[in-house]
């Protein structure tokens, strides 16, 4: 095909039917960038010879270098078949596990996928996590099966043991499309019954035993990859062909004269033909009969492959002329077998059209998106489609017509912001120059070289100098494009780039509906808009511009500076794009960070945030080598923050600068690109900062050496104890089950609190639901600032209910009960994995409903001083007292709270205090009466369901609300915490990597070597069917994981390649504290236990990290060491 120009892709872009925009997905090294080469070619944009070796798509250096790709790129091909042409936008996207964030960022703007498997590694865990990802986002996949010609050349296979290979494949696939299937149609079962369950008069017996009624209803067969649908290809990229079944099928059917719609249905499958009664029967495996795919297809493609390979030089000229092709003389002679495999496939099957005629033929374009998609973006956090306001609702018509006309909304998505070079945007690029300009060039050159000459010859010449300088004003005068001024203006334009380090940001988006046009004003939705609360400032019907419209949280006006037509590494300018086109946005920088909704309409809500796979773990402190160069630092890590969608920035409490990426190449790359990009200073980076968690055990039932703890070690204990309350100071009481009692300095108010331990399901069903405490904290808030926020209220408060069953079905047995009732608070910051729990009788309050207590006026007080407690339990759960790390699954008890003497202090300042609240309350009445008003709202909010910690007006303890009786109860109960869990056995967690390897079965015993040096475990290793690859699934600690993917690759020489995802937190068994206390105990590990203790080892290095006092002996029983050798 010919380069297509850009009038002729503007035309394509407006027949939206004839849209495909999708992206290609797979496992790392499993051909998408090749593939990708291979679709540019047929468009000409690069040769034919170089698809394959140029990895067009992977611009950055660092991506060729590696030969991964590292950042999904768009590009926009034109397909032309049966009179049909079509556009399509083609996006590239890593297979690394470190950049599945880039893949989420492409499935987002996609409405098709290719995925991308490999002939003989078939489905890895990358595959699998991409395959679920569009899944989540609803869009169709499409299946590639590439390298078949390593099934020929590498593993040697018979064309009978290849078909059964790809059979496994398929059936692997199509076996994980299946559990994503079955796992959606139980969970919308689960969802009508519920809702059935809130309707009593459905019967609740038949719904126990019918739960596969709903798999049975509904059809799935479109959901899966087989041939004869369409939805599979064949391909070898790197050879450039490939096929689908229906190529074949229409040339067998002229040739045998069998019906082209039979074959289709028979060519895969065990079938063989009979061909002197030229029909096709089912194959019996016995009588050694081959089935069609085998004996049509597979053994012609195996024999070209066998002449070619053995050089048989007559066989291949006979299979070129049988299909009628035309080889070039050079790679006829070419001595690279590869060459002529390439010339000659690439036109009997050309790849291009195998893919992309399945693409334009099974994936859907922009008009056919789903209604269920469109409920599912427009839907953020607990949502549903039902509750959104009406006029968000009508949106939807406006999704699925993606009209272009002026009335439609225009709606747009920024799926993330990347950085180009300010010199490769289309406005910054040398423009060819006209006819005049290069005459007036020659011109001035001749000039100045008459000039030389005449100096070289030692004459003066004053006129024709005079005249050479009139020569150059003149023509900017009457020439608007003379050169000087060229010059000028080319330099003007990028200058206002030099601030921003000649980096310009360019937003990756896609348009949904209406036309996007230059210099158009547009809103910009941040992530926490919520029309709603739009809608209820503005009233109905305005039609105020813009600029004029009262301000909305989290939503700005902007202006659509630049549209750009992506090329993969070059762009073009656009004037305006119709909807259902992926384009690039100019100007966005100061309005987006990552990613963000973009409408013409604010009653638009913003799209359901990006699902990332990957979770950040990896932190470095980073610093300027020279500290004059920090606001250059600063300046860059907020461009790389914008440019990355994954990696996140913090400035921790001591003022480092902190970077958290998804793993050791993510990193990689980041730092490369604050050194030579974003920053462009030299910078030094600290060993990474490995994240523990602090929490306690029950107490262990045998000692270090396996025994049972008996009678002997009762005594050693009892020591041990009391060594570690010593380590607790004076006044505070320390019950036998490790109750501790504190008193405020002022000794006022006195608090006994406990530590216990959560059961391991408790805490993971804390962590998943951190986002529904965080929004039940965020109604609780607003309710006290007495919002109206029914709505929402309606709505959440089923998933509450659901999380509140669950935590009671887990905390079950004497010592929990009512725990979960009694739920204070949950931290830190107020939604992670430790909980409060309120068991003081003078004062209920719970995260469920509002406080209760005795009497209004005691329960006010208590409440006012109830949220210094919180705020105690809040500070303690953030830094644990091991190393400061965030506590994790511990509940601390507060079982009394004693203010009796601050009550009788209260009573004795009572009759002052009412005096100074009349003189109050007389001045305020005369200055602003609307006070008081103020005060009977948030009282009556009081009675909502929700409510909690208020603190009403007037009360004689809300002097002290805030004064230093509030400090001392923050600071002590925070204490205590501390005490109570260091009388509990302490344990540090660590961060764990599921490592998944594939290996071959030489290099097995390497990859274990490695593993266990670095306190890895396996958890199972499986042989791939028909291959000598192991794939070994194990877990690996984050503090041992650096370093660990080179050692692997460099023991292994190369063959096994680990992909570490971050999995969970476990507990790391030995005791950081531990000391020999029996005598079996100082018998095995001796006097000093001076043997590796693992915890104690990272909670040392964390607390060196942090400054922290470290006990450690730097010399014992120094003595002066002769070197025999030298003993002269």
């Amino acid at each position: 095909m010919v380069l297509n120009s850009l009038d002729k892709m503007i035309q394509l872009q407006k027949n939206t039917a004839n849209i495909r925009n999708i992206c290609v997905l797979a496992h790392v090294d499993h051909g998408k960038t090749t593939l990708a080469d291979c679709l540019i070619s047929s468009n000409g944009i690069i040769s034919s010879r170089l698809a394959g070796k140029l990895r067009y798509m992977d611009s950055r250096e660092d991506e060729q270098i590696r030969g991964i790709t590292m950042k999904s790129s768009a590009i926009s091909l034109h397909y032309a078949k049966d009179s049909e042409e079509y556009l399509i936008n083609l996006i590239d996207s890593p297979g690394h596990v470190d950049f599945s964030s880039e893949v989420s960022t492409a499935v987002r703007i996609c409405d098709g996928c290719i995925i991308v498997v490999d002939a003989v590694e078939g489905v890895c865990p990358q595959t699998q996590a991409v395959l679920r990802q569009a899944w989540l986002e609803n869009i169709r996949p499409v299946l590639v099966i590439n390298k078949i010609d390593r099934l020929i050349v590498e593993l040697k296979f018979t064309p009978q043991e290849a078909y059964s290979h790809l059979k496994n494949i398929l059936e692997q696939i199509n076996a994980l499309t299946g559990t994503l299937f079955t796992s959606k149609v139980l969970e919308e079962r689960a969802e009508r019954d519920t809702e059935s369950q809130v309707n009593p008069n459905s019967e609740q017996g038949e719904q126990v035993y019918d739960w596969s009624t709903g798999l049975e209803d509904t059809d799935d067969s479109h959901l899966y990859f087989s041939p004869e649908q369409g939805n599979v290809v064949f391909t070898s990229a790197i050879d450039g062909w490939g096929f689908g079944i229906e190529h074949f099928a229409k040339i067998y059917s002229k040739k045998i004269g069998i019906k082209k719609e039979v074959l289709l249905k028979t060519l895969w499958g065990d079938y063989y033909i009979n061909m002197k009664a030229k029909k096709i029967m089912k194959v019996d495996q016995a009588k050694g009969k081959k089935p069609l795919f085998v004996q049509l297809i597979l053994e012609n493609i195996w024999s070209l492959y066998d002449a070619v390979l053995k050089k048989d030089k007559e066989k291949i000229d006979k299979i070129v002329t049988s299909l009628g092709l035309k080889i070039g003389v050079r790679e006829a002679r070419h001595s690279d077998p590869k060459v002529q495999i390439n010339a000659i496939c690439s036109q009997w099957l050309p790849i291009s059209h195998a893919v992309l005629s399945m693409v334009c033929q099974k994936l859907p374009s922009p008009l056919d998106i789903t209604a269920e998609r469109v409920e599912k973006l427009l839907c953020t956090g607990s949502q549903t489609f039902d509750s959104l306001p009406l006029e968000t609702q009508a949106l939807k018509a406006a999704f699925m017509k993606c009209g272009s006309e002026d009335t439609a909304p225009v709606i747009i998505f920024v799926s993330k912001m990347f950085a180009v070079d300010a010199k490769a945007l289309p406005q910054n690029k040398p423009r060819p120059l006209t006819q005049e300009e290069i005459a007036q060039r020659r011109e001035r050159a001749r000039q100045r070289h008459a000039e030389k000459l005449a100096a070289a010859q030692g004459q003066a010449p004053l006129e024709p100098t005079q005249d050479a300088s009139a020569l150059e004003t003149s023509p900017q005068r009457e020439e608007p494009r003379g050169d000087e001024q060229q010059v000028e203006s080319m330099a003007t334009n990028p200058v206002p780039q030099e601030g921003s380090n000649q980096e310009s940001f360019i937003a990756f988006a896609r348009v949904f509906s209406g036309v996007a046009r230059r210099g158009e004003k547009i809103f910009v939705l941040g992530p926490k808009y919520s029309p709603i609360e739009f809608l209820q400032r503005v009233p109905l019907g305005f039609s105020a511009p813009p600029d004029d419209l009262p301000p909305v949280p989290h939503m700005a006006c902007c202006t659509l500076e630049n549209l750009y037509l992506l090329m993969g590494r070059e762009l073009e300018d656009l004037e305006e794009v119709p909807p259902g086109n992926v384009l690039g946005i100019g100007g966005l920088q100061d309005f987006v960070l990552k990613s963000a909704t973009l409408c013409s309409l604010p009653s638009c809500p913003p799209f359901i945030p990006l699902n990332f796979e990957a979770t950040p773990i990896v932190r470095v402190a980073v610093e300027p080598k020279h500290p004059s160069e920090m606001p250059q630092l600063v300046k860059g890590m907020k461009l790389l923050n914008q440019a990355d969608p994954c990696v996140q920035i913090l400035i921790q409490e001591t003022g480092e600068h902190v970077l958290i990426t998804a793993g050791e190449v993510h990193l990689q790359r980041c730092l490369d690109d604050l050194k030579e990009r974003f920053a462009k200073i030299h910078i030094s980076v600290s060993e990474p900062i490995i994240p523990f968690r602090e929490t306690i055990t029950k107490p262990p039932k045998v000692d270090m050496v396996n025994e049972e703890i008996g009678k002997q070690q009762k005594v050693a204990v009892i020591h041990q104890t009391k060594e570690d309350q010593s380590k607790i100071p004076e006044g505070i009481q320390v019950d036998s089950d490790g109750l501790i009692t504190m008193t405020t300095p002022n000794k006022l108010a006195t608090l006994s609190v406990r530590a216990v331990p959560l059961p391991e399901e408790v805490t993971q069903i804390l962590e998943e639901n951190s986002d529904l405490i965080r929004s039940m904290e965020l109604l609780t808030s607003s309710l006290n600032e007495g919002k109206n926020t029914q709505m929402i209220h309606q709505k959440t408060q089923e998933k509450i209910w659901e999380f509140k069953g669950k935590l009671e079905q887990h905390l079950t047995g004497r010592k929990w009960r009512n725990t979960v009732d009694q739920i204070w608070s949950f931290g830190p910051r107020k939604c992670g994995p430790n909980i409060l729990v309120n068991k003081s009788e003078d004062f209920q309050n719970s995260v469920w409903i509002g406080p209760t207590g005795r009497s209004s006026k005691e329960a006010s007080r208590y409440r006012d001083l109830g949220n210094s407690i919180v705020s105690g339990f809040q500070l303690a759960t953030l830094s644990g007292p091991m190393c400061e790390e965030p506590l994790m699954g511990v509940c601390f008890v507060l079982e009394k709270w004693d203010l009796s003497k601050f009550e009788e202090q209260g009573a004795s300042d009572k009759q002052n205090q009412e005096q100074i609240d009349l003189l109050g309350e007389r001045q305020e009445e005369d200055k602003i009466h609307p006070s008081g008003e103020e005060n009977q709202e948030v009282q009556g909010v009081c009675l909502e369901p929700f409510e909690k910690r208020t603190s009403p007006k007037g009360d004689s303890s809300i002097t002290d609300c805030y004064g230093p009786f509030s400090g001392q109860l923050i600071a002590t109960m925070k204490e205590a915490c501390r005490y109570s869990l260091q009388v509990k056995p302490q344990r540090l967690m660590a961060a764990m990597y599921t490592c998944d390897i594939m290996a071959t079965s030489d290099v097995l015993g390497r990859v274990y070597a490695v593993l266990s040096k670095r306190e890895g475990r396996v958890l199972q290793e499986e042989m791939k069917e028909g291959t000598d690859m192991f794939i070994i699934k194990a877990v690996l600690p984050v503090a041992e994981s650096f370093g660990f993917a080179d050692e692997i690759r460099k023991r292994t020489s190369g063959l096994a390649s680990p992909q570490l995802v971050f999995s969970h937190w476990e507990v790391i068994p030995s005791d950081p504290f531990w000391v020999p206390t029996t005598e079996e105990e100082y018998l095995h590990f001796g006097e000093k236990a001076d043997s590796e203790n693992q915890a104690r080892k990272y909670m040392n290095a964390v607390r060196k990290r942090k400054g922290l006092y470290v006990e450690e002996k730097i010399v014992e029983h120094a003595e002066k060491q002769r070197t025999l050798s030298k003993n002269k």
